[in-house]
């Protein structure tokens, strides 16, 4: 029985990813979000899209498929950002406001 118990432990730490690392908080990816539409061919940019997807998988496993969503959504528009950066400067985040409202 102790054998099967280790067993599981293992099976379960090694197989989720997202336990051994640290899962940012909402406030540092809006944060870091507002940064990058900024200045969006800095490295931040390219990070906060890992970032947020942590933070999809974890609130994927807690049922909350509105925030999952909303975190796609800004994804999104990071990665629009980053790769088509013909847009001014002054470019505005359409999802921040559902982050901040499903999340």
């Amino acid at each position: 029985m102790k054998f099967l118990t280790i067993l599981f432990l293992k099976f379960l730490l090694l197989s989720n990813f997202v336990i051994a690392e640290t899962i940012p908080t909402k406030s540092k990816i809006l944060k870091q979000s507002s940064d990058c539409f900024k200045d969006s061919r800095n490295q931040l940019c390219k990070e906060l899209v890992s970032e947020i997807e942590k933070l999809q998988l974890v609130v994927f496993d807690q049922n909350r498929f509105k925030c999952q969503s909303s975190l796609l959504g800004l994804q999104t528009e990071i990665i629009e950002a980053y790769f088509f950066n013909n847009f001014s400067n002054e470019r505005i985040s359409l999802m921040i406001p559902y982050v901040i409202k499903n999340c």
